[in-house]
Order: C-alpha cells, then sequence, then structure tokens
C-alpha cells in the first residue's frame, strides 16, 4: 500500500518568484508508527504495511521534486549502503575509505570496474550504479550481469537470464509488498546474498514509482530479515505475505526505516545546498559555476578534479573560498588530498 501525499508546492512557489519554504520533515505519529527491528514482536503486519506506504509516499514526494543536489543525496545514500554492505562482508572499508577508493581511481578505473578499486570499492561502484543509471535500464540483462559481478559474483547468461526474467514477472504481477519480498526470494533462489535483494528491491521500487533513478535505501539497513528464521534454506524462504508474514514485516519495517534516513539526508543536504547556492554570486572563478554543478551532483570532489577553465591551483583557491563562506565541507579532515562536498 502507498500512501502518496499530496504534491510539494516547492517548485511552484519558486517559480513564482518567492523564496522556497523550508524542507518539509516527516511527522513524529509517522516516526513512531515505524517500528525498530525489537519492537516487531506482537505488530501486526497490516500495521507495519501501512506506515512503511506511508513513509515511502513522502521519500516519493522529495524524488520527485527533482531538486538540484538530488545527485549528491543519491551519491550520499550509495555510499552509506556501500559501507553496510561491506561490513556485513568482513571488509574493514569505512565510508572514508571507499570514498578515497574511488574519488582518487582513476576515470576508467571507476566507470569499468578494474580491479584497481578492490572488492569493498566494487560495491560502492555497484550502489553507485543504482543511483545513476537510468530507472528503466536497471533490471535489463547487461546491467544486472554486471552488478553481479561487482557484488563478487560470476554468474553466467543463463542465470542472469532467468533472473531478468523473474524480476520483470515479479514487477508486472505483484504489489508493492510482495514486490519487496519478492525481490529477496528471488536473490536468494538464484544464489545470490542479501545485498543484492535488497539492490534488486530498490530498482524495482524505483521503477514501480516511475523514478527517473533509484534512491539507494535498503543497503545500509542492517537489520534486513531480522527474524531467527532467516538461516533457512532458500526453498523454505520462497514464500509470500500470508505464509511469512514475519519476514515481510522485518523487510517493511527496514524499508521503512531506510525511507526515514533518506528524507532526513534529503533535508540535511538541501539545507548545504541553499548554502551552496546563496554563495555561488559571490564566486569570481571563471568556472566556478561548473564547480558548484558538480557539488550539487556527486558525493565529493577532489581538488585535483580536472574541470575545465579551472587550474589545479585556482580551485583550491576556489574550495578555500567556499569552506571559509560555509558552503561545502573539507571531508577527509586530512592537510594533504583533500575532499570536499556538500
Amino acid at each position: 500500500m502507498i500512501l502518496r501525499p499530496k504534491s510539494s508546492p516547492r517548485h511552484n512557489v519558486t517559480l513564482s518568484g518567492l523564496p522556497p519554504p523550508a524542507a518539509a520533515t516527516v511527522p513524529t505519529w509517522l516516526r513512531l508508527a515505524v517500528p525498530d527491528a525489537q519492537s516487531l514482536a506482537g505488530t501486526d503486519v497490516e500495521d507495519v504495511a501501512i506506515a512503511a506506504g506511508a513513509v515511502i509516499g513522502a521519500l516519493d514526494a522529495v524524488v520527485r521534486r527533482q531538486e538540484r543536489w538530488a545527485g549528491a543525496w543519491r551519491q550520499r545514500l550509495a555510499l552509506a549502503a556501500a559501507a553496510a554492505t561491506a561490513k556485513q562482508a568482513g571488509r574493514v572499508e569505512d565510508e572514508s575509505a571507499l570514498r578515497d577508493t574511488f574519488v582518487f581511481s582513476g576515470p576508467g578505473d571507476s566507470l569499468s570496474g578494474s580491479t584497481t578499486l578492490g572488492p569493498a570499492g566494487l560495491l560502492l561502484l555497484a550502489w553507485r550504479r543504482l543511483a545513476t543509471r537510468p530507472g528503466d535500464e536497471l533490471l535489463t540483462e547487461k546491467n544486472l550481469a554486471a552488478v553481479l559481478e561487482e557484488f563478487g559474483y560470476a554468474p553466467d547468461d543463463e542465470v542472469v537470464s532467468d533472473l531478468a526474467d523473474d524480476l520483470g514477472q515479479l514487477a508486472v504481477d505483484a504489489g508493492m509488498v510482495s514486490t519487496l519480498t519478492g525481490a529477496f526470494v528471488t536473490a536468494e533462489r538464484h544464489g545470490f546474498g542479501r545485498a543484492v535483494g535488497a539492490w534488486l528491491a530498490d530498482a524495482l521500487l524505483a521503477q514501480r514509482l516511475g523514478w527517473a533513478h533509484a534512491a539507494p535505501l535498503l543497503g545500509a539497513e542492517a537489520a534486513l530479515g531480522a527474524s531467527g528464521r532467516q538461516r533457512r534454506s532458500a526453498a523454505s524462504l520462497a514464500t509470500n505475505i500470508e505464509t511469512d508474514p514475519e519476514r515481510a514485516k522485518s523487510l517493511l519495517a527496514a524499508q521503512a526505516r531506510a525511507a526515514l534516513r533518506a528524507i532526513d539526508l534529503s533535508a540535511e543536504l538541501g539545507r548545504r545546498a541553499d548554502t551552496l547556492l546563496a554563495a555561488a554570486p559571490k564566486l569570481r572563478a571563471k568556472a566556478a559555476d561548473l564547480v558548484v554543478e558538480r557539488l550539487l551532483s556527486d558525493d565529493a570532489i577532489i581538488a585535483s578534479e580536472r574541470i575545465a577553465g579551472m587550474s589545479d591551483r585556482g580551485l583550491r583557491r576556489l574550495f578555500d573560498r567556499l569552506v571559509e563562506l560555509g558552503a561545502v565541507r573539507e571531508l577527509s579532515g586530512r592537510p594533504t588530498f583533500r575532499i570536499y562536498g556538500l
């Protein structure tokens, strides 16, 4: 079930020439309606589904505003998902280490998935793929083959084709709740772990709601399928909401919590983006507008970034000025090899 709120007036007001209102927040009653992993017992699956639908409706309103900073927002979500996925896989890389790996890799490494990124870097590439590729391309056989390799699998063409067919059928026939649970069941049936299930669920949600780009949500949620039954065989997991309500509850609650975090991050980045845009007219560098757009569209950029019309020295001075104005942050905490972002 999706309880979709009315469209946000933010863009309409802005186009009329008046300043936009503050970003909407999720009401307290809705936050309290979303259970954590410890409070699921005794909660009806229908109540969790209604709460999850309401939160997804609020997130849908954020996505449909198509803010200028939406690219940076999705990339921050991808970074959080990659860090959580790496931790679950026993890797030691946190968000800072993953960011370093990505921004200091060569352009070819980031685009092609070079092994110089390492296993954790490839996980980040998978989640960034979810955030950047058009929503209608995410579940094609070509894209699925690439993302499965980034997750560390080596499926043959037949497996990828069967997976794409199953997901296509799921997208057509299933309701919102069955789509969520079905994404994980489908991943498990084909021998893939819960990180792949989370990726597929996010992609299916974006397609069902008609989003141009998916928002990485479930990868950062540690309590996926948090019932004691999760260690059962893949065959016994292939159940629906009627026969396994505990699993459905767990996944619905996880999706709702992830959506709440995404909404909160959007509000935070929206405020930071407003500060950056307010500072932009004060910048005198020729290519300052290109730098501003890069900051709004990606998680982070480095001072040695190749930007047309901007020297390394000029870019460093521009970043120093932006930090001074409180418009961007230095994200690494280092005196050298600095990284900047909203």
